[in-house]
C-alpha cells in the first residue's frame, strides 16, 4: 500500500495598516493593507494548479483576509484555528522599534531579563507545539493533497526552528519569513521528509518603501 504525500503550506500574511507602527501583536482590528491584498493574491496565485483542499487561518483579521483568495481559487470553505494565533507578547500596543518607543523606557527593561524563553511573550515552546498541532491535524484533512495554513511570522518561523531541531531563540533579524512568504512541510505519511520556502510577494516588497520594514512580533 503506498504512504500517501500530503504538502501542508504555511503562509505568512500580507502587509498590514499599521500607521502609528506599533506591535499590533493580537489586538483585533488590524486588517490588511491595500499592498497586503494584493501579496494575498499574488500568494495564492503562485499556488495555481496545485492540489489545495482544506484551507484554514489564525482567526486575526489579516490572517483571516490572507486566507480568502486563496478559498476562492480553489472552491473552498475556509475555517480558523486558534492554534495558528500571532504568540502573546508585553510589548502588544507599543512601539518598539530599536533606539525609540518602549525598549528605551528603563521601566520596561524586567520584561527583557530572559531572551531564551522568552520573559516578554507566549513562550517559543508552547508556540511550537501548539503550531505544530495545527500543521499536524491540517495534513490529516488534506491527506494526500495539499493544505494551506495562514498565521504570523513569529509562530512560522517558531514552527520551522523546532521541525529543524534548532535552538528556539533566536535574533527576530535574522528570521526567513518574509510578508506571504509560503513555507512548505512535505510528508510521507505523517512523517515530515521536506521543508521548503518561497516568496511570491517579493517584487511587491521590494517596490514599497514599508513593506520590507515590517516586524513580526518579538
Amino acid at each position: 500500500m503506498s504512504v500517501p504525500q500530503t504538502v501542508v503550506h504555511v503562509l505568512r500574511h500580507g502587509e498590514v495598516h499599521n500607521p502609528t507602527r506599533i506591535l499590533y501583536g493580537r489586538i483585533p482590528g488590524f486588517r490588511l493593507s491595500t499592498l497586503g491584498v494584493q501579496m494575498a493574491e499574488l500568494a495564492a496565485k503562485s499556488l495555481d494548479g496545485h492540489d489545495i483542499t482544506h484551507v484554514v487561518s489564525s482567526p486575526l483579521e489579516r490572517a483571516v483576509q490572507t486566507a480568502e483568495p486563496f478559498a476562492t481559487q480553489f472552491g473552498l470553505d475556509p475555517g480558523t484555528d486558534e492554534r495558528l494565533l500571532e504568540s502573546l507578547n508585553y510589548f502588544e500596543g507599543r512601539r518598539v522599534s530599536v533606539g525609540d518607543g518602549a525598549l528605551r523606557n528603563p521601566r520596561h527593561w524586567w520584561a527583557l531579563r530572559d531572551p531564551f524563553t522568552p520573559s516578554w511573550g507566549e513562550p517559543y515552546i508552547q508556540i511550537a507545539r501548539r503550531m505544530t498541532a495545527a500543521v499536524m491535524e491540517a495534513r490529516r484533512r488534506a491527506e494526500g493533497h495539499e493544505a494551506v495554513c495562514v498565521s504570523h511570522q513569529l509562530p512560522i518561523w517558531t514552527l520551522r526552528n523546532f521541525i529543524a531541531g534548532r535552538k528556539l531563540w533566536h535574533d527576530p533579524r535574522r528570521r526567513e519569513c518574509a510578508l506571504a512568504s509560503i513555507t512548505s512541510f512535505h510528508f510521507s505519511g505523517d512523517r515530515i521528509v521536506n521543508v521548503s520556502y518561497t516568496e511570491p510577494a517579493a517584487a511587491l516588497i521590494a517596490s514599497s518603501a514599508t513593506a520590507g520594514k515590517a516586524k513580526g512580533a518579538l
